[in-house]
């Protein structure tokens, strides 16, 4: 069962990561939504309403879920390059997965909305100097982050989700 929740397994960071392992996030993050769109375009028929996972999301909640998420992380980055250690509003991803929205509308909206975030994203991470890196929001819950390792968390967030699409086939 937890290959089907972890396909990339789970989240490890990698402390003192050079510019070969941030390049390989950053890419990470402009060729996510290129790859959602095939694995969406691949799925068969139906497959976007089938759930991944007994208790797992449909692959439409998936497509959904990675454009909130994603959308909040860039706001997030954008928080902690220009605020002093700001408090960042978590949000209740399963709870908006459960919105009428993510349910029903077609995913095409959400990548869009994935490739418009993640150009912009991948453009300002790949003009950040090295210290930059070392910004840090803190989440209520889960504490302190810096931005290399919301870099680190975020790159394999989407990788482990677009696995899940490939579940679907």
């Amino acid at each position: 069962m937890v290959e089907l929740q972890y396909p990339e397994g789970p989240f490890t960071v990698v402390t003192d990561p050079g510019a070969e392992e941030f390049g390989g996030w950053i890419s990470d993050i402009e060729n996510l939504p290129r790859l959602m769109r095939e694995a969406v375009q691949s799925l068969p028929q139906g497959g976007l309403d089938r759930h991944y996972r007994p208790g797992g999301w449909t692959g439409r909640q998936v497509v959904h879920h990675v454009a909130d998420s994603h959308m909040n992380a860039y706001c997030r980055f954008r928080l902690a390059l220009t605020e002093d250690n700001p408090i960042i509003k978590p949000y209740a991803e399963e709870k908006w997965a459960e919105l009428y929205d993510a349910c029903n509308s077609p995913v095409e909206i959400s990548l869009d909305l994935l490739t418009a975030v993640h150009h912009r994203w991948a453009l300002l991470m790949g003009h950040l100097a090295p210290e930059q890196w070392s910004r840090t929001f803190i989440h209520p819950v889960t504490g302190t982050h810096d931005l290399a390792t919301a870099l680190q968390m975020y790159s394999w967030h989407g990788r482990n989700h677009l696995g899940h699409l490939r579940l679907l086939r």
